[in-house]
C-alpha cells in the first residue's frame, strides 16, 4: 500500500455486512436478529456504489462469502471429525462453501447495481426486495440447493415476526425484509418511512396472527427420545446392542403417560429391520409389549436382482411388525451421496454406515389412527417444498427426524431447528422433531419451539396437546405463483433498467 493510499470503503462494508449476518443468525457469541437487515442494506450499498457492474459483483460476492463463511464455521467440524482432514485442511472447506454460496449474493448485486442505473430509492427497494426472492429460490434448488440461512430465520425467536410466512411463505418474507434494509440505507426520509410502514405491518399482523387459537380435529400425545448415541459409535455394531437397549428402556419411561405414538430420530436404528434379525425382534416385541406403535429411522433397501437399492427410511412399527415406511427424497450430499465419487477419501468418510443412500419416492404420510404424519428426514426440513408437498398428501401433522451429531455442539442445531420452524408456520401444522443429539423439541404452528431438549443428553419426555390439523394456510394455497411473479417482476425491472438506460458502466 503507498504510504499516502487509504483502505477502499467497500471493505467497511464487506465486514459490517457480515458482521450483521453472524450476530442476526444463531450463533455462539451473541444475537440480535433485526441486525439481518444489515445484510440487504450492505449489499444494495456495495452495488449502488461500485465503480462498475463488475466491480458489483465482486464486491457482493465477498460480503456473501465472509458471511456464509462466519455463519456456516460448524461445517469444518464433521470434516475434521469424521472427514479425518486436519484443520489447516478442514477450514478451507468451509471457505469453499462460503466462495460458491457467495456468487448467489454477487448475482444479486449485479441486479441491483444495474436497478441503480434508472430506479430512484422507493424503486430500488421494491427490486431489492423481488430479487431476494430469487436468490433464495435458485439458492433453494441450483446444485440439488441449499437453503439454510434465509433471512426470515433469523427472526424465527421473535414469534410474531414470523407469521407472515403463513401467507407468503418463508421466502418472501426474507424478499420483504431485503426491502426493508435497503429502504433503512436509502437516501431522503421516504424510504425510511417506507422501511418503518412494512416493518410495522409485518409485525403488526404478525401479533395478530400470533394470538389466534389454531383450529383442531382434534389432539394427540407423543413421546419422544433422544438416545444421545455417539457419531463414531452410530454404526459399530459392537454398539448396536446396547443403543436398541438404551432406547427401549428410555422409551419405557413414557409409557405410563400413555402417548399415541412414539418417535426415535433418524437412523436410531442402524440395521436393516427387512432382514427380521434378533435386533429387530427386541424392537418389535418392545412395540408389542408398550402397545404404541413406534415411528423410527433406520436404513431400508429394495432388491435389484444381485445388487438393492438403499435408503434412509422412516418405518412405521406396531407389534405385529413394519406397517409402513418413508424414504427419504432429498438427500445430503457427502453425508449421504457423494456427488464427486465415493472414491475421494475424506468425502467417503463422510458418507453414513451403509454408504451411499439413493432417493426415496415413498414419500406418502404415516397413518396411526387419527394421525397422518408426513415426515421430514433431516435436511429435509429445510426445504419449503417438501412440507408442502406432504400437507397436499394429506398430513396433519409434520414430523421431523434427524440426526445432528455431526456437527457437534455448535450453532447448527440450532440454526436447523429454526428453519424447521418456519415450515411449521408456513404449513399451519405442529412439528414433531426427534433428534439423536439435541434439539428434539414440539414446534407449534406459529413457529414456537416448546420443551426443548439440552445437546448431548439423554431425554425422553411426552409432548402432549399436539393439535391434528387439516386447515391449510394461504401461502399453502399460492406456493409457487407468488415466488414465480416475484422472479417474473424483478426480471422485468432489471431489463427494463438494463436496456432503458444510456449510461453502461461495464468496465
Amino acid at each position: 500500500m503507498m504510504p499516502n493510499s487509504r483502505p477502499d470503503p467497500a471493505w467497511g462494508l464487506v465486514l459490517a455486512g457480515a458482521a450483521a449476518a453472524f450476530f442476526a443468525f444463531a450463533n455462539p457469541v451473541a444475537r440480535l436478529p433485526l441486525l439481518v437487515l444489515g445484510l440487504p442494506l450492505c449489499l444494495n450499498l456495495l452495488a449502488v456504489r461500485a465503480a462498475s457492474l463488475r466491480a458489483a459483483f465482486r464486491w457482493c460476492w465477498g460480503l456473501g462469502a465472509c458471511a456464509a463463511s462466519a455463519s456456516l464455521y460448524w461445517i469444518a467440524l464433521p470434516v475434521h471429525d469424521y472427514g479425518y482432514l486436519p484443520w489447516i485442511l478442514a477450514v478451507p472447506c468451509v471457505l469453499a462453501l462460503g466462495s460458491v454460496l457467495g456468487l448467489y449474493t454477487g448475482l444479486y448485486g449485479l441486479v441491483l447495481a444495474v436497478g441503480a442505473r434508472r430506479f430512484g430509492p422507493l424503486a430500488q427497494g421494491v427490486l431489492a426486495g423481488l430479487a431476494w426472492v430469487g436468490l433464495e429460490m435458485l439458492r433453494g434448488w441450483l446444485f440439488s440447493g441449499f437453503p439454510w440461512l434465509p433471512l426470515a430465520a433469523a427472526l424465527v425467536p421473535w414469534t410474531p415476526a414470523v407469521q407472515a410466512a403463513g401467507l407468503v411463505g418463508a421466502y418472501t418474507l426474507s424478499g420483504l425484509l431485503a426491502a426493508c434494509g435497503v429502504w433503512l440505507g436509502g437516501p431522503g426520509l421516504a424510504p425510511r418511512l417506507c422501511a418503518l410502514v412494512l416493518g410495522a405491518l409485518i409485525a403488526g399482523y404478525g401479533l395478530l396472527a400470533a394470538s389466534q387459537p389454531v383450529n383442531r380435529d382434534g389432539t394427540v400425545s407423543a413421546g419422544m427420545v433422544q438416545g444421545n448415541v455417539e457419531q463414531a459409535a452410530k454404526w459399530d455394531p459392537k454398539s448396536l446392542e446396547a443403543m436398541v437397549l438404551r432406547y427401549t428402556e428410555l422409551s419405557d419411561g413414557l409409557l405410563r403417560q400413555s402417548p399415541d405414538v412414539l418417535i426415535w430420530p433418524e437412523t436410531a436404528l442402524t440395521f436393516f429391520v427387512q432382514d427380521h434379525s434378533a435386533a429387530f425382534a427386541a424392537v418389535t416385541a418392545f412395540a408389542r409389549r408398550a402397545g404404541v406403535p413406534l415411528v423410527t429411522g433406520a436404513p431400508g433397501y429394495t432388491r435389484k436382482g444381485v445388487d438393492a437399492d438403499v435408503f434412509n427410511r422412516a418405518y412405521l412399527i406396531t407389534g405385529a411388525g413394519l406397517v409402513a415406511h418413508y424414504d427419504k427424497e432429498h438427500l445430503v450430499p457427502f453425508g449421504e451421496y457423494a456427488p464427486f465419487g465415493k472414491d475421494i477419501p475424506f468425502l467417503s468418510a463422510l458418507l453414513q454406515g451403509v454408504g451411499a443412500f439413493t432417493p426415496g419416492t415413498a414419500t406418502a404420510p404415516l397413518h396411526s389412527g387419527r394421525l397422518a404424519m408426513g415426515m421430514l428426514i433431516c435436511y429435509e426440513s429445510i426445504f419449503p417444498e417438501l412440507a408442502q408437498q406432504r400437507v397436499e398428501a394429506g398430513a396433519n401433522v409434520l414430523v421431523n427426524i434427524s440426526n445432528d451429531a455431526w456437527f457437534g455442539n455448535s450453532s447448527a442445531p440450532r440454526q436447523h431447528i429454526e428453519l424447521a420452524a418456519l415450515r411449521a408456520v408456513e404449513q399451519n401444522r405442529f412439528l414433531l422433531r426427534a433428534t439423536n443429539t439435541g434439539i428434539t423439541a414440539l414446534i407449534d404452528p406459529k413457529g414456537r419451539i416448546i420443551g426443548e431438549t439440552g445437546l448431548f443428553q439423554e431425554a425422553a419426555a411426552v409432548y402432549t396437546d399436539i393439535g391434528l390439523v387439516s386447515e391449510k394456510t394461504f401461502y399453502h394455497r399460492i406456493h409457487g405463483f407468488i415466488e414465480a411473479a416475484a422472479i417474473l417482476a424483478a426480471l422485468a425491472m432489471a431489463a427494463l433498467a438494463y436496456f432503458t438506460t444510456t449510461t453502461r458502466h461495464d468496465a
